[in-house]
């Protein structure tokens, strides 16, 4: 695996409307997309900070994944996302270096990506996802 750069970091919140109006009021970021991953239940809002994104991610359900983080850990840091080449190559070399994998395969993920997860119980506690554009 060989990351070209870090596409996102991804912190949870409990209220996105909440959270966008710091990030543009206190940090004179701006906003510039905000969708809804139906199957990952989540809502997420996108600044850009040089060439780092910053995804929020609320959840839209109890049961999800975001929610359940927010309910063990707080708001705050979720993960970190590396772009790659190939998301597939990446699991692939993660998965032979003995790391255990979340995804299996890709998926779509917000934005269009395609992404997958890698444990945090074998990335030293940080949840990290690994992505690509198709």
């Amino acid at each position: 695996m060989k990351p070209t750069h870090i596409e996102h970091i991804g912190i949870a919140v409990e209220n996105l409307d909440e959270q966008i109006k710091y990030y543009e009021e206190v940090l004179g970021l701006k906003c510039y997309n905000i969708e809804e991953v139906t199957d990952q239940k989540v809502r997420t809002a996108f600044f850009m900070v040089g060439q780092t994104k910053i995804e929020l991610l609320e959840s839209t359900s109890p049961e999800g994944t975001i929610a359940k983080f927010i309910e063990k850990k707080g708001q705050g840091i979720h993960h970190i996302a590396y772009a790659v080449e190939s998301v597939q190559q990446a699991l692939d070399d993660a998965a032979a270096a003995g790391v255990q994998l979340i995804d299996k395969a890709p998926r779509k993920g917000a934005e269009g990506l395609n992404i997958a997860f890698l444990h945090p119980k074998s990335t030293f506690g940080v949840l990290t996802e690994v992505c690509e554009k198709p």
